[in-house]
């Protein structure tokens, strides 16, 4: 099998992971690491045996490379995807897509316009064993129809532990650009397409003060909401609830954030910011909600979508993390802002088709049967 050269642009906080995650799998090979502080770059390509430390025009210049992951901050998703897709390179960039729906637009028609460029994007942790369980139950039948969903995802925000924690509190950010990627994904790949999005939002804090180094002290002034509330409506006639909250101090949800309640059962999903938590079922009879084994390869971290991109170029197949399902989520997300300032709510226009269950027994280190 031919092995793909990586470049990663944006050595910044979650470099570590993908870096550190490309190793397991024998079709990726990171060749070079780049950022706008180069020394940043030369300390990653250090510490993870990269060969390359370089600017990000070097790497784009680089003909070997054939995918770059984009790192970045949000407000470069798209500058910088673009910027790939136009030197022939297909590209996986950090959640979300883009800040906003049009400019995630501009990705995704540039990759059209390139022959044999893909675009993916994160979260890829519904690859994991707990997600891909709960995607086969529901394709099972195991709760019936599904008729409602909650996800919660509410906190104080980053700015007490991040080291450049701005970029969340800015257009882009907020816990639903930030967090709600991994929620509305999952929900996605499990109950499908999303027709309608309502919501309220609000900024409950509107200036939050950095408590870590290197910044300590420094106020943030808000610019995006900080707390979201409102309602997905599936073309399947599930409805959704979700609240986004960097707002609030709340206890763990004991590891189920979403549930989704059905006409002959209940399901409780794992943490999405997660691969391979438990799955636990609740069916008439019961006491109460039971753990349920689960079906699919446990062990994926991030660059696990990087890798399927990888076999999708390499067979022809989709892939899964794709840049038709991110525009998607970023449509939806977006949609409950647009709802909140217009009082009435958004009709998705953009397609999504819920990306192939991966298949149960993977060997390690493969995503193809």
């Amino acid at each position: 099998m031919k092995k793909f050269k990586v470049g990663i642009i944006g050595a910044g906080n979650i470099s570590g992971a993908y870096l550190g995650g490309a190793k397991k799998w024998p079709i990726l090979e990171v060749v070079a690491v780049s950022d706008m502080l180069l020394e940043r770059a030369q300390a990653r390509a250090k510490e993870f045996n990269v060969p390359k430390a370089c600017t990000v025009d070097e790497l784009l210049k680089d003909e070997s490379i054939d995918i770059v992951i984009n790192l970045t901050i949000p407000k470069a998703h798209a500058e910088v995807a673009i910027r790939a897709i136009e030197a022939g390179k297909s590209v996986i960039t950090e959640k979300p897509l883009a800040v906003d729906r049009e400019e995630g637009l501009k990705v995704i028609a540039a990759a059209a316009k390139k022959k044999g460029v893909r675009v993916g994007c994160a979260p890829d942790t519904f690859f994991g064993a707990g997600h891909q369980t709960a995607r086969k139950l529901i394709d099972d039948g195991a709760i019936g129809r599904p008729v409602a969903a909650t996800a919660f995802m509410m906190g104080r925000g980053h700015e007490g532990w991040h080291p450049d924690p701005e970029f969340y509190y800015k257009p882009g950010g907020g816990p639903m650009f930030d967090m709600g990627p991994y929620y509305v994904t999952d929900l996605m790949q499990i109950l499908g397409r999303v027709k309608r999005v309502s919501g309220a939002t609000s900024i409950a804090i509107p200036e939050r003060t950095i408590g870590s180094a290197p910044k300590k002290g420094q106020k943030i002034v808000v610019e995006t909401p900080d707390h979201l509330a409102g309602n997905l409506e599936f073309e399947s006639g599930c409805i959704a609830t979700l609240i986004m909250s960097f707002a609030v101090y709340a206890p763990e949800h004991h590891g189920y954030p979403i549930t989704i309640f059905g006409t002959e059962g209940s399901l409780q999903v794992p943490d999405p910011n997660g691969f391979d938590g438990g799955v636990r079922l609740f069916k008439p009879g019961q006491k109460g909600y039971e753990d349920v084994p689960l079906t699919h390869t446990k062990g994926y971290g991030r660059s696990v979508g990087v890798a399927d991109l990888a076999y999708g170029l390499a067979s022809g197949r989709d892939h899964r993390a794709s840049g038709e399902r991110a525009m998607h989520v970023l449509d939806a997300m977006q949609g409950f802002i647009d709802a909140s300032r217009t009082g009435v709510s958004h009709v998705m226009k953009t397609p999504y088709t819920r990306p192939a269950m991966l298949p149960v027994g993977l060997p390690e280190g493969e995503l193809d049967m």
